[in-house]
């Protein structure tokens, strides 16, 4: 396991928003919007390109300012965030560069840091994973301004004892964690599943909500321009968490049925090679693609006919807290196929907008994967009920108003709180 706020991107699906360049991110500076209040998003590093709803969550405020903060830049091709509301300590993301983030990680203090963002006067801080708030918090004791912090899955059911080559960070969050319960001024769940997992931990139920991000509904739209093929798609990291080991061995039993049928994976992670000699050596028409832009990924959701990403629990104890990515699939009118995972349940409404088999079982996987290959009614009824679900009750603007709505309560004056 890697450290832990990277390891939130083992947990979360390739979470595929718009990507935009950095001058799409420059926003113009109105009269009316340099009045508007700044909120400092902390994440570490900033920003892995599996954890693009920090980012897209971000940029969809509209009563806020976000800026963008973190001890170490993303290593490799990360997202792209807008230089002038980006505050980094490590901007390469070196190893030679982790020694300057020394002061702020071991002693939550980097004077250098601590400036430039105080210079963005920001009114609170929202931090994405439960080890990352706990790094901001010095953050948002020196500045006297609240904290939030958003569990996305992980940083909550990665067992300490089942996490032998845990990160630093990871490991001051699990024998710390008491202090953030105790400091945070609101906890943000990303699923139900995530919100009683901190229940569970003796987080505040007072100060502890759920809350789900939603995505981009304008975005992730079908064009309908063309035949859906008879494609199975993944996408998703290649961890033990996403299961899509079992997806390859479902797929045996699949292609013995449905001739034709191809599977698409999109995705990387340590798993990748294991993965392709497996499917080398189990079923014939299959393709690794890779980690692929947005724009490709939303291309391939329409084209599938149908969607599957069996997370399962994985040996560190990390489970599929909600998994955004299947409300991405189900807005492209794609019908999925899972486990009963984790927050998957409520992502994916079994027999509505999907079916759900009990978790590793890759059996009950395969016959559920060729009634949607094959039951065009079942198949149609899935497709339009899926998209009018996520646009109902997961569209990110909507969701953004609501987060806005609880950035405002917590800094209305405490007689005014409600």
């Amino acid at each position: 396991m890697r450290e832990l706020p990277t390891a939130l991107n083992e947990n979360r699906d390739w979470h595929s928003a718009s990507i935009p360049s950095s001058s799409d991110l420059s926003r113009d500076r109105s009269d009316h919007e340099s009045k508007l209040p700044h909120v400092l998003i902390y994440a570490d590093p900033l920003l892995a390109p599996s954890v693009t709803f920090v980012r897209s969550q971000g940029e969809a405020l509209h009563r806020f300012i976000p800026f963008y903060a973190g001890a170490r830049a993303f290593r490799g091709p990360g997202l792209i965030l807008p230089e002038d509301r980006t505050i980094l300590i490590n901007k390469t993301g070196s190893t030679f560069g982790k020694i300057k983030e020394v002061p702020f990680k071991i002693f939550g203090f980097d004077p250098i840091f601590l400036r430039r963002v105080r210079n963005v006067q920001p009114t609170l801080i929202h931090a994405h994973g439960g080890p990352n708030a706990l790094t901001a918090l010095p953050l948002a004791r020196h500045l006297h301004v609240p904290l939030i912090a958003t569990f996305h899955g992980s940083d909550v059911t990665v067992a300490p004892t089942r996490a032998h080559d845990a990160h630093y960070t990871a490991k001051s969050y699990w024998k710390r964690a008491a202090v953030l319960r105790k400091e945070a001024r609101l906890c943000i769940a990303v699923s139900k599943f995530v919100h009683d997992k901190l229940l569970e931990q003796a987080y505040s139920p007072q100060r502890t909500i759920l809350h789900y991000i939603g995505i981009d509904t304008h975005f992730f739209k079908s064009s309908c321009t063309h035949k859906r093929e008879p494609i199975v798609l993944f996408v998703g990291t290649l961890h033990e968490v996403k299961g899509c080991e079992y997806l390859v061995r479902a797929m045996v039993r699949v292609q013995a049925v449905v001739r034709d049928v191809r599977l698409v994976v999109i995705g990387d992670g340590p798993l990748r090679s294991q993965l392709e000699i497996i499917a080398r050596q189990q079923i014939r028409d299959f393709t690794f693609l890779g980690t692929q832009p947005p724009e490709v990924v939303r291309s391939w959701m329409d084209r599938a006919r149908v969607f599957c990403v069996p997370s399962v629990t994985a040996a560190s104890g990390a489970t599929e807290a909600f998994g955004l990515v299947f409300l991405e699939a189900q807005a492209m009118g794609l019908p999925v196929a899972s486990f009963s995972s984790g927050g998957i349940p409520e992502a994916v409404l079994h027999g509505k907008t999907g079916l759900l088999s009990p978790e590793r079982d890759f059996v009950h996987l395969s016959a559920h994967l060729i009634e949607l290959l094959g039951n065009d009614g079942l198949w149609c009824r899935m497709s339009e009920y899926g998209r009018k679900r996520v646009e109902t009750s997961f569209d990110l603007s909507k969701q953004t108003r609501v987060l806005e709505e609880l950035y405002e309560r917590i800094l209305a004056p405490e007689e005014l709180r409600g």
